[in-house]
């Protein structure tokens, strides 16, 4: 039911962008057009990549990895994963979903999503040329502390950590 009420708010949106300018709003509808079958392909991509690595898992793996009972270690793995890997948060989110219905833990699953969106291993260098070695540092290492700091508190909310 929430989706149709999103729906709407948009057509409503729309329609009234269309009165204030038709031709504006057939230029952003193109824009958004070009966009979405830019990110469509690498959205495709990472579900194919996600159903390989998935399916070549057995279910316990995943589960000893990152279930309701990995406590500190899937923080961990979830802290590097997150950390290293680059990935929007429209294909993340899906994921993790995917890895919840496969047992993984919410607190493992939020240490994953907010590593992923603020920590940038990867994206240093280019941090580094920007913003200078030490803010650059000191940005990611705040938010790999706010990522553990996020994950304990999760756990402890969906009584997962008392383990």
């Amino acid at each position: 039911m929430g989706m149709v009420y999103l729906w709407v708010i948009t057509a409503l949106a729309l329609s009234t962008s269309a009165v204030a300018s038709r031709q504006r709003t057939l230029a952003a509808l193109k824009i958004t057009v070009k966009r979405f079958t830019g990110v469509l392909s690498m959205f495709v991509v990472m579900l194919i990549l996600f159903a390989v690595v998935m399916s070549s898992l057995p279910d316990k793996v995943v589960v000893d990895l990152l279930g309701r009972n990995s406590g500190w270690g899937g923080i961990a793995t979830a802290t590097v994963l997150g950390s290293v890997t680059l990935m929007p948060g429209f294909i993340a989110f899906p994921l993790c979903g995917a890895l919840l219905t496969e047992g993984a833990s919410y607190m493992v699953l939020s240490a994953f999503t907010t590593t992923l969106m603020t920590v940038g291993i990867l994206t240093y260098p280019l941090e580094r040329q920007y913003l200078g070695r030490n803010v650059a540092l000191v940005r990611n290492g705040v938010s790999l502390v706010i990522a553990v700091i996020v994950a304990v508190a999760t756990g402890l909310v969906f009584g997962e950590f008392a383990r």
